[in-house]
């Protein structure tokens, strides 16, 4: 026993914060890692979705995307701007029972801007996180994970600090289109960065825009942003880059600064009366896509 309690008096200092630390990551190791992506409950959820859905994959790679972007069962995830709920549903089966899909909607007062929503439906705008919450479960896709709503701009205090995962598919243009009548970006960034934990993701997939085009162009109005003016605005915001994947570019994609986004599947808003041209459009596919991955640093800068 006098020889323990020598041998104890003579670990050094430092060497006996290492051994704590040691057992203090030993001790959480468990609870930290116990979550991880699991591809094959994902592949089960794709799988069973209906057919439209499904229709999609090709040109979104929800398996590869998702799993790029570290989504597990039982977290939090926050998607921005759900419209439709193609991945709202995937989601929500995804995290399952123990997990919460929240649903992040543009700030009511951005909607005006776009200016083709009538004052009936930019009223029911502002009661969108109800709304959408409500609908989820008429939709048959509220019977997964827990269902929140809010509107980006407004995080609700309940929210700080609670989310593993942000993220923004297909939903930055119109937030960069509109920055600088009010904003809409930065505040959609801060409540990015309010709702993640420290370590937490954020995964972009936007539709991009050659490096060659004009910035005027690329600026969100067209559905297109360039990809270093993403990186630089997630930076700008605190995130730290971590890097990309290919798996939904599409170099077949190839627009003119005559050209939107809305011109190819699934909208095709140029060709509803031209069979020639949708024919031609259709062999596009969907949008060439960056796919992005970032992160909250585990240690806040003040």
């Amino acid at each position: 026993m006098q020889r323990v309690a020598q041998q104890a008096r003579q670990i050094p200092v430092r060497g006996f914060l290492r051994v704590l630390l040691t057992a203090f990551l030993a001790a959480v190791a468990g609870p930290l890692w116990a979550q991880s992506f699991d591809g094959d409950r994902l592949s089960a959820v794709l799988e069973s979705q209906p057919e439209p859905q499904q229709t999609r994959y090709p040109w979104r790679h929800p398996y590869e995307t998702l799993e790029f972007f570290e989504v597990t069962p039982g977290t939090v995830v926050v998607e921005a701007f759900p419209g439709d709920g193609w991945y709202s549903r995937i989601l929500a089966d995804y995290l399952g029972p123990e997990g919460t899909l929240v649903g992040a909607d543009y700030a009511p007062d951005m909607f005006p801007l776009f200016g083709f929503f009538t004052a009936e439906q930019l009223e029911e705008r502002r009661s969108w996180a109800e709304n959408w919450v409500a609908g989820a479960a008429d939709g048959g896709y509220g019977n997964g994970a827990s269902l929140v709503g809010f509107t980006l701009g407004s995080l609700p205090e309940d929210l700080v600090g609670q989310a593993d995962t942000v993220l923004f598919v297909r939903a930055l243009h119109n937030l960069f289109r509109f920055e600088n009548q009010g904003g809409f970006l930065t505040r959609a960034l801060q409540d990015a960065w309010n709702v993640l934990k420290p370590g937490g993701v954020v995964g972009v997939v936007q539709h991009e825009a050659r490096p060659d085009m004009p910035d005027d162009w690329a600026g969100g109005a067209s559905g297109y942003i360039k990809r270093q003016d993403v990186i630089a605005a997630m930076q700008d915001a605190g995130f730290e880059y971590v890097g990309s994947i290919d798996i939904n570019e599409n170099p077949q994609d190839q627009p003119g600064t005559d050209d939107a986004v809305w011109r190819l599947q699934p909208v095709m808003n140029t060709s509803r009366d031209d069979p020639e041209l949708k024919t031609q459009l259709m062999a596009v596919g969907e949008s060439n896509r960056a796919t992005l991955k970032f992160r909250k640093p585990m240690q806040e800068t003040p």
